[in-house]
C-alpha cells in the first residue's frame, strides 16, 4: 500500500512538472508557430494518438456508451470550446514572455472552481474555502487598481479550466475517453482554422517545411503523456493528494518565467501573487484533511 502511494505522488509529480517544465519548454521552442496553429495541432494529433490509446486499452466500450447520449455529446462538445479557448490562451502566454500570467491563472483555477460549484452546483463552502476566495478576489482587485490592469491572460486561463472542470463533473467519463470524444467534436473546427490559415498562407505545417512540421506533431504527445501520469496517480492517492501536486505546475511556470525566461516581476506584481499564495496555502490546508 505504502509502495503504491508512493508510485502514485511520484506520477502525479512527474506529470505536474512535465506540464510545467517539459511542455513550457516544447511549445515555448515551437512557438514559431501560432497559437491558433499549435492549438490546432494539440487538437488534432491529440484526437488521433487517443484513437490509438483506446484501441490499445481496448476502451471503444466506454467510448460508445457515452456518445448514444445526446446530452453528453453537446456537454463534451462545450467543454472541448473551453480547453481549446484555455489552451490558446496558455500558448499565446508563453509565446509573448507572459508565463507570470499563466501561471497565476493556473494558481486560481481551483479556487474559481470552488466559487463556481457554489453558484451552479449549490456547493457549500467552508471558512477555509470562503477565505480563498476572498483573497483571490482581492488579489484581482489589487491587480487593477495598483497596477491599472487585470491579468486577463491568467483569468481566460482560469475561468476556462474551471468550467471546464464544472462540465466534467457533469459526466461520468474517464480523462483520455472524455478528450478523446472532446477533441474528435473540435477537431472539424480545427481543420476547418487550419485550411483558412493555409489560404492566407501563415501556416507553418506544409511539405515545404518537413522539419518544422515534424517538431508540431508531437504536440499531441506532449499533451497525452502528462495526462496519463497525473490520470494514473490520481488514482493510487486520490484527489487531496493529487490537487495538492498538481500545484507543481504553475510553482514551476512560475520559476521558469522569472529565471530562466527573464520576465519582469516587480515589487507590485510580487505583493499580488503573495496574496494569491495565501489563498493557495489556505486552499491547500483544506485539501489536506480530504
Amino acid at each position: 500500500m505504502k509502495q503504491a502511494k508512493l508510485s502514485g505522488i511520484f506520477y502525479a509529480a512527474f506529470a505536474s512538472l512535465w506540464w510545467g517544465i517539459l511542455g513550457t519548454l516544447y511549445f515555448k521552442f515551437v512557438s514559431f508557430a501560432t497559437p491558433i496553429e499549435l492549438t490546432v495541432h494539440r487538437t488534432i494529433w491529440t484526437a488521433i494518438l487517443l484513437i490509438i490509446a483506446t484501441g490499445i486499452f481496448s476502451k471503444w466500450g466506454e467510448f460508445t456508451k457515452i456518445i448514444k447520449n445526446k446530452k453528453n455529446i453537446i456537454l463534451l462538445f462545450v467543454s472541448g470550446l473551453l480547453v481549446s479557448i484555455n489552451w490558446t490562451a496558455w500558448l499565446y502566454a508563453v509565446s509573448i514572455n507572459k508565463l507570470l500570467d499563466a501561471s497565476l491563472g493556473y494558481y486560481i483555477y481551483p479556487i474559481i472552481s470552488v466559487f463556481l460549484g457554489k453558484i451552479f452546483l449549490k456547493e457549500k463552502l467552508n471558512l477555509n474555502q470562503t477565505i480563498s476566495v476572498i483573497l483571490v478576489g482581492l488579489s484581482l482587485i489589487y491587480f487593477l487598481v495598483k497596477l491599472n490592469e487585470l491579468p486577463w491572460i491568467g483569468l481566460t486561463v482560469a475561468i476556462t479550466f474551471s468550467l471546464y472542470g464544472l462540465i466534467r463533473k457533469k459526466i461520468k467519463v474517464s480523462s483520455d475517453i472524455g478528450l478523446l470524444i472532446e477533441t474528435l467534436l473540435i477537431s472539424p473546427l480545427a481543420v476547418g482554422i487550419f485550411i483558412y490559415l493555409v489560404n492566407i498562407d501563415i501556416n507553418i505545417f506544409s511539405p515545404r517545411e518537413p522539419l518544422l512540421s515534424f517538431y508540431l506533431f508531437w504536440a499531441g504527445f506532449m499533451t497525452l503523456v502528462p495526462l496519463f501520469l497525473y490520470t494514473l496517480g490520481f488514482k493510487l492517492i486520490g484527489i487531496g493528494p493529487a490537487s495538492m501536486i498538481l500545484f507543481l505546475t504553475p510553482t514551476s511556470q512560475f520559476i521558469l518565467g522569472v529565471f530562466f525566461f527573464n520576465e519582469i516581476l516587480t515589487f507590485e506584481k510580487l505583493l499580488g501573487f503573495i496574496i494569491i499564495w495565501l489563498a493557495v496555502i489556505i486552499y491547500l490546508n483544506e485539501l489536506r484533511k480530504e
